[in-house]
């Protein structure tokens, strides 16, 4: 699809997010093209790495909001195409590399935890906005962020739901390193070509090494948030956070009775 670009060259396989004009937002049709790119990745013996990137002027900006509003009404075991997307990112046995320039919202973050390496440019901004919108988080980022980044740093990021600057993701363990916004497809593009240069079964199998180990958690773990992400999706705190956006205003959660 036009909005999903996959271009294989010497080994590397790009995929490339492509709706500037909407800041590239991503809708089911474009998860289900970015798993369908990776899961065939995996099994393509000429595909040695991957770089995931939305250029220079925008990573993604998360959910659709149309397409978002749409899932409130999905059955619960009815598998999403974003689920289906990660559950591709961290199955695939190819060395994954992330370029990321201007806005990188929800999942734009999230999905950053499952990659190799990433890499941010100055004037970058990350945001897990999930509380704000009436969810929890998703993709691991519960777990994750607190392992890498420390608990008092993922209660800002995930309870507060601000938006952060790069060197704040560097901070949390979501990025390698951050440079010039010029030089940043540049940067994510050389190491992903010197991976793709490597010994492919000593990679895959380095890669597998690195990750086996806290592998059962993080599926067990994701498994819940995906299951109390969805419950939240159809839920009314959710319905106000997408209504007041449709309507430009301020949601009102004070009618909300708060948990016990």
């Amino acid at each position: 699809m036009s909005e999903i670009q996959v271009t294989d060259d010497s080994g590397l396989r790009t995929i490339r997010i492509a709706r500037p004009e909407k800041k590239n937002a991503l809708t089911r049709d474009m998860y289900a093209a970015m798993g369908a790119a990776l899961r065939d990745a995996a099994g393509a013996s000429a595909v040695r790495a991957v770089l995931i990137t939305g250029g220079t002027e925008c990573f993604t900006s998360g959910n659709d909001v149309g397409d978002f509003k749409a899932r409130g009404g999905e059955a619960a075991d009815v598998p999403s195409p974003a689920r289906e997307f990660l559950a591709a990112l961290r199955a695939c046995p190819k060395p994954v590399v992330a370029a990321v320039a201007g806005y990188a919202v929800g999942i734009g973050t999230t999905m950053l935890l499952h990659c190799d390496f990433v890499y941010a440019a100055e004037g970058a901004v990350f945001r897990m906005p999930f509380v704000d919108l009436g969810l929890c988080p998703e993709g691991g980022s519960s777990l994750l962020i607190p392992q890498r980044g420390g608990q008092l740093l993922a209660n800002e990021l995930l309870m507060l739901g601000d938006a952060f600057p790069p060197a704040t993701a560097l901070r949390a363990g979501i990025v390698n390193a951050v440079v010039p916004v010029a030089e940043v497809m540049a940067t994510a593009e050389g190491v992903a070509r010197r991976l793709a240069a490597k010994p492919p079964a000593a990679m895959a199998t380095t890669k597998r090494l690195l990750r086996q180990a806290g592998e059962d958690a993080l599926s067990a773990h994701m498994t819940e948030e995906f299951a109390r992400f969805g419950a939240l999706l159809r839920g009314p705190e959710a319905a106000e956070a997408v209504a007041a956006f449709q309507e430009k205003r301020k949601p009102d959660f004070t009618r909300f009775l708060a948990a016990e």
